[in-house]
């Protein structure tokens, strides 16, 4: 299996996205919405609104990696602060 190393760095977007969108696209919400460099990298973090579902990207020095994975079992467990 071909990965990121264990030292990476993994940003997790706080608001749900719009998972039509592709790795192009998350990689531009990257720079526009929350300033980061989509080609450092980084693996940048997305979820769909009902958190059964997310999107990894990351630049693996040749090209734009995307992995979406489908959560089972109550997908993730988003907290609520006020």
């Amino acid at each position: 299996m071909i990965g990121p190393g264990a030292a990476a760095r993994v940003m997790v977007a706080t608001r749900p996205v719009d998972f039509r969108k592709g790795a192009d696209s998350l990689a531009a919400l990257v720079t526009a919405e929350y300033g980061g460099d989509p080609f450092s990298g980084v693996i940048y973090v997305f979820r769909a609104k009902r958190a059964d579902r997310i999107k990894l990207v990351w630049w693996d020095g040749t090209d734009l990696c995307l992995m979406a994975k489908k959560l089972e079992a109550g997908g993730l467990q988003v907290a609520r602060y006020p």
